[in-house]
């Protein structure tokens, strides 16, 4: 699933879209737009169709992920430390960074009813935007679409 606020920038899958982000963070891979954008256009569809829910397919994911830049990049593998954005699964407490984005970008951030409404792949949506450093703009569109502003911002 590709978000609408990223199809522009990740619906051709030149740029690494929120579904295949979560199950590099899953994982624990760390994969840059570099190695991304060394890989064929049905290796990076096959990063984002890919299963990533059961033990097994996190092991596949990760064997293939690990394979795919060892074959097509010249850089290594980076690991990202454990559970750093795990807060996604977590519908009862909204992380910090969600509600100081929402202020400086000058929105009301979800209420507690909408943040556990979200579907997992939302609340890691929004988490990663509001803690990026270059993604933020689409905090806002990101909120708007998943039905948080109704005529705001």
């Amino acid at each position: 699933m590709i978000f609408e606020f990223e199809r522009d920038f990740a619906g051709s899958l030149r740029c690494i879209p929120m579904i295949a982000r979560q199950k590099l963070d899953i994982t624990g891979i760390k994969m840059t737009l570099r190695q991304w954008s060394h890989l064929s256009h049905e290796e990076r569809s096959r990063l984002v169709n890919a299963f990533c829910e059961t033990d097994a397919e996190r092991e596949a994911y990760r064997v293939l992920v690990m394979d795919l830049i060892a074959t097509r990049t010249d850089e290594p593998v980076r690991f990202l430390p454990p559970q750093t954005l795990d807060d996604w699964r977590e519908s009862d407490r909204m992380p910090e960074a969600v509600l100081v984005q929402a202020e400086a970008d000058g929105v009301s951030p979800p209420t507690q009813e909408q943040w556990a409404g979200l579907a997992p792949l939302e609340r890691f949506a929004l988490i990663k935007l509001a803690r990026s450093k270059h993604e933020n703009e689409n905090f806002v569109p990101a909120l708007k679409e998943f039905g948080i502003l109704v005529g705001e911002g």
